[in-house]
């Protein structure tokens, strides 16, 4: 159960946010087998110059088209996994015109007792919920 927060500068039609959300959605799935109603999406918006994103010295530029991603989500999955979901992520952006360098990923991974859906309860801890497979 991944919760995935999109941020970007403004200047996308609602449309083409709503893509972006689903292109990743999409990734997810496909990657990981999730559930289609885990999509739990936050996509904020930013005024130009609010979103700092270097290449971290690795030689190239990002354009004002920037997607910055962060993913959180339960810990198990392999490196292997990690860098084909990047990888789907990239691939399906790229099919709604984000460049490869526009696109960047953060990945932060927690336990199951670090979820709450509702109601004030870890449903994975209480059994209200099946903790996923990896």
């Amino acid at each position: 159960m991944p919760l995935v927060r999109i941020d970007v500068n403004h200047g996308r039609t609602a449309e083409q946010l709503q893509r972006l959300s689903r292109g990743i959605h999409d990734a997810i799935l496909a990657e990981y087998a999730i559930p289609e109603r885990d999509y739990f999406h936050v996509l904020t918006e930013h005024p130009q110059g609010q979103i700092v994103a270097q290449d971290a010295g690795l030689g190239f530029e990002r354009t004002p088209d920037v997607v910055m991603i962060q993913i959180f989500t339960q810990s198990g999955r392999s490196q292997a996994a990690k860098q084909s979901l990047f990888a789907a992520i990239a691939d399906r952006l790229a099919e709604l015109d984000v460049a490869g360098e526009d696109v960047f990923i953060g990945y932060v991974e927690n336990a199951p007792g670090d979820w709450s859906f509702g109601f004030g309860r870890a449903q994975y801890v209480t059994g209200e919920l099946a903790v996923p497979r990896k």
